[in-house]
């Protein structure tokens, strides 16, 4: 019989946090354990966990640094927990997130149930279309720069829950293991890739960007989606003076916005007058900018609307690249489609949500792969480009479904 634990946490807790930790899935953390090695003794794995955060000897172990590339050629750096990490972190999470989640403002979409990156994009795009000015807000190095003093000033706000502040503490201080082996001791910030995280980033921007506004800016609206912010604003001016305020407001939280990426931009349209130097701006993945679009009489207009942007095309033209399919003869047609059907649909359902034109375009370098591995594949093709092209043709009449992509060929821009 388990003796009494100085904290309340029962193993159905634990147990709980575990089925969402093995629903995300995830990489193996410094310890090299996957969520596939760790069930292989999940009954002893579950109950040392429950065992040691019940009892307040939980340490969290250093947290595995992973570099991935951004879109400009720079590393986005992650921090990869252990797969026992991420479930006592899921505990606290389960714990704090319906605390916290009533008191969030309804214009924060980031990590949030029943709110996504669409539903942002979505009021965005209304907003360009009311209001001629936007703020687009870079706040540089947020994740690696939220200040620890800040951050458990507004956790203890909310809770005062022992066991919940201890271990929020002990994670925000867990060292990191770069790639080299060494350790790196943390003084502020929070690693992008934790469980506990972006809770904790929408804590902290909740009271440094979010309530400020609301108090102190009520008339202009904004979209946060984590620390990707757009404001919009009536005229240039109120921009300027925002970026002013804001600037101030961070700095006061111990952040700052980025001094080139942050960014006023003309919503440009059919309507709007007057030519200035920034007219467009990416926001999730997405561009918005000027663009011809047609109204419900068939009329052609200039709309300031997103599509997907050209980092996030350039992105995937890298990634089918990568794939080398005129290479893999090896293979049947269909055998490809089923490969790379997953990412495909994938990027068609996220980017193919506005101005699905946009992504057609992008994803033409999938149909020129197609074509030369027909070209490799068929004798009677080789050295034949327009005879390939005519065969793909026939193939996508034939079958229009196959690649994911297809499917969106005879839809127009939203």
């Amino acid at each position: 019989m388990d003796r009494v634990k100085p904290f309340c946490i029962s193993k159905r807790e634990v147990w709980e946090a575990y089925k969402r930790v093995k629903t995300n899935g995830g990489a193996a953390g410094v310890d090299g354990q996957s969520i596939e090695g760790f069930d292989e003794d999940l009954r002893n794995n579950l109950y040392r966990i429950w065992n040691r955060m019940a009892s307040g000897s939980y340490f969290p172990p250093p947290v595995r640094r992973v570099d991935i590339p951004k879109g400009d050629g720079r590393q986005r750096p992650l921090g990869i927990p252990t797969v026992s990490d991420r479930i006592a972190q899921m505990v606290v999470k389960r714990y704090l997130e319906p605390i916290l989640e009533p008191i969030f403002h309804e214009n924060s979409y980031g990590y949030r149930t029943g709110r996504s990156a669409h539903h942002a994009l979505s009021v965005a795009r209304q907003r360009c279309w009311q209001r001629d000015w936007v703020l687009d807000l870079d706040i540089k190095g947020f994740f690696d720069n939220i200040d620890h003093e800040l951050l458990m000033r507004a956790v203890r706000r909310h809770t005062d829950c022992r066991w919940v502040l201890l271990y929020i503490e002990r994670w925000l201080k867990a060292p990191v293991s770069m790639p080299d082996g060494t350790l790196v001791s943390r003084e502020s910030g929070t690693p992008q890739g934790a469980v506990i995280s972006p809770l904790l980033a929408n804590l902290f921007l909740h009271y440094a960007f979010d309530h400020w506004m609301k108090r102190n800016n009520p008339d202009i609206p904004f979209e946060r989606y984590a620390d990707d912010v757009i404001c919009h604003c009536r005229s240039e001016e109120q921009a300027l003076l925002l970026r002013e305020a804001l600037e101030a407001r961070l700095a006061a939280c111990k952040l700052e916005l980025h001094p080139k990426k942050t960014k006023i931009v003309y919503c440009k349209d059919s309507n709007r007058r007057g030519s200035y130097p920034v007219q467009s701006f990416d926001f999730l993945g997405f561009m918005f900018r000027p663009r011809r679009s047609m109204n419900r009489n068939g009329k052609l207009f200039v709309s300031f609307a997103p599509a997907v942007s050209d980092k996030a095309a350039k992105a995937m033209r890298e990634t089918v690249r990568r794939w080398k399919l005129h290479h893999r003869n090896d293979l049947a047609l269909v055998d490809i489609a089923k490969w790379t059907r997953p990412v495909l649909l994938g990027w068609v359902r996220y980017y193919g949500y506005f101005h699905r034109s946009a992504l057609q375009s992008a994803l033409r370098t999938l149909d020129e792969f197609i074509v030369r591995w027909a070209q490799r594949k068929y004798k009677r093709l080789r050295g034949r480009t327009m005879g390939a092209w005519d065969w793909l043709r026939r193939v996508k009449a034939r079958q229009p479904s196959l690649f994911a992509h297809w499917m969106t060929e005879s839809a127009v821009g939203q």
